[in-house]
């Protein structure tokens, strides 16, 4: 793309035209995704970063500077996104592996008799949950579709996904008591919000 082209179709984006929107995306989509496996070896996650990124720069395009070239800004912005996710992926780990230290101990200490009485309260509450709560709970939890799977199969937001595991959680939470915290962290790994 020369430098006029690139101009009018940031100038474009910035009056919000639809149109160049999709031209972005049909130009560059296939091009970032690629880039953005090479940096992730991991073809979900990079396909979660190039949505972000072509979600960011349509919600921010009225900041876009038309001398700059799109492309350039594009990666830049790839690389950035995989910055980041890569830091909370990695501090993600880190808890990870503290819920699992502490989990063994606490499961050690547990009795089996005690641990399976506390599975089937912890499992009639889930059952209790609002159906679409109890749903993409289940599917996240017991089945361990990601976010973006689950969006996908019940073809709502991830946002939506998202805010119905925190729902969900928050109401096993208040049910359930500070007592169970700790059998829920140990049978999906997460500590309650």
């Amino acid at each position: 793309m020369d430098a006029e082209e690139n101009r009018r179709l940031i100038k474009k984006l910035i009056s919000g035209e639809e149109k160049a929107y999709i031209l972005l995306l049909e130009k560059y989509h296939q091009q970032l995704n690629a880039y953005a496996v090479t940096l992730t070896h991991d073809q979900s996650t990079a396909q979660d970063i190039v949505q972000n990124v072509f979600l960011k720069t349509w919600k921010s395009r009225k900041k876009l500077n038309p001398e700059f070239s799109i492309r350039n800004f594009l990666y830049k912005c790839i690389y950035n996104e995989f910055l980041n996710s890569y830091q909370k992926n990695k501090s993600v780990v880190l808890l990870n592996q503290k819920y699992i230290e502490y989990s063994h101990e606490v499961a050690v200490e547990m009795d089996n008799n005690m641990m399976s009485k506390m599975m089937e309260i912890v499992n009639r509450e889930i059952n209790k949950l609002p159906p679409k709560c109890q749903k993409v709970f289940i599917l996240s939890k017991k089945e361990g579709l990601t976010n973006s799977e689950i969006a996908d199969y019940l073809d709502v937001s991830i946002k939506t996904v998202e805010a119905q595991i925190t729902k969900a959680f928050r109401i096993l939470k208040n049910k359930l008591g500070d007592k169970y915290e700790t059998i829920l962290l140990i049978i999906f790994n997460k500590k309650l919000v």
